[in-house]
């Protein structure tokens, strides 16, 4: 009897799928949102059932994706949602916020000690950290194709073995929301602090470095059952992290965390908690143990 073949299921779900020329019909913002939020809506859903393992439910979910177009058109939206005239590129505002210390920045660059950064989940080399030139830019994701962006789930990705492979910035943008379920987010935000490095390389630069930044949807903080700005600060809070910078939009939140402590040796335990009610609200959580 043949060996029944089982589906492994990868820690960031389905990933951010490869990334592809945009088709030059556009679509509208709204459908573009809808695209995506149907498309992420049913990873989640097909992941639950492999972890359950129902197989038979999860191939009827895979079949509305395709039916939505798949990955292609999930793909062509996101990048959609890249453009200028979407928003953009959510590593600009990483720029502005590193303003203050560019000279600084700059110095390193041009004397061959250039800082480092981590893009987890990759869709681009041309970005606004990329173009600076002032980083050493090391770019992942889980269904790279794309030349410059190494095909790599950073849940598996091998640990530092010292400081030189350590990085001054981890860049988690638009990455931990799509990770399946509440413990694995936070097994990522704890993994974050063994890839940062233990102080910046530069006086100046370290009330900005080493540190993770963070970009979720606005909804994930906002209008989540589970979860809410003073909760995740509590969270980031307790694995060692500080609040550098935070800006909020309609659409999304961007967080800069400055590494201020090292790894902790135990972590305080965040359940699955409601904290507000109410139909509309979505299901995003992060949990520790």
């Amino acid at each position: 009897m043949a060996k029944k073949k089982t589906t492994k299921l990868k820690s960031l779900s389905q990933g951010r799928p490869p990334t592809i020329k945009p088709q030059k019909r556009s679509i509208s913002s709204k459908a573009t949102r809808t695209l995506i939020r149907t498309h992420h809506t049913l990873e989640k859903q097909k992941a639950k059932a492999l972890a359950d393992g129902d197989i038979t439910k999860a191939a009827v979910i895979a079949k509305q994706i395709e039916q939505q177009g798949g990955i292609e058109s999930y793909q062509r939206a996101s990048l959609t949602g890249q453009t200028k005239e979407r928003g953009g590129d959510s590593s600009r505002i990483l720029m502005e916020w590193l303003e203050p210390v560019v000279p600084v920045l700059k110095d390193l660059a041009t004397n061959g000690q250039a800082a480092r950064l981590l893009e987890v989940g990759a869709l681009s080399v041309s970005n606004a950290c990329s173009k600076s030139r002032l980083f050493d830019v090391e770019r992942i994701d889980l269904n790279s194709q794309a030349e410059g962006i190494k095909q790599q789930d950073f849940m598996e990705r091998p640990l530092p073995q010292d400081e030189k492979e350590k990085f001054d910035v981890v860049s988690l943008s638009l990455v931990l929301n799509y990770v399946p379920d509440p413990f694995g987010r936070g097994k990522m935000l704890l993994r974050t602090l063994t890839f940062l490095k233990a102080a910046s390389p530069s006086e100046a630069l370290a009330t900005f470095l080493p540190s993770l930044f963070l970009v979720l949807p606005a909804p994930c903080v906002t209008n989540s059952r589970y979860m809410d700005e003073a909760k995740l600060e509590s969270i980031m809070r307790s694995l060692g992290y500080t609040e550098v910078k935070k800006k909020l939009s309609n659409k999304l939140v961007y967080y800069l965390w400055r590494k201020s402590a090292p790894k902790p040796q135990k972590t305080i335990s965040f359940k699955k908690e409601e904290l507000r009610s109410g139909g509309t609200r979505n299901n995003f959580a992060i949990v520790l143990k």
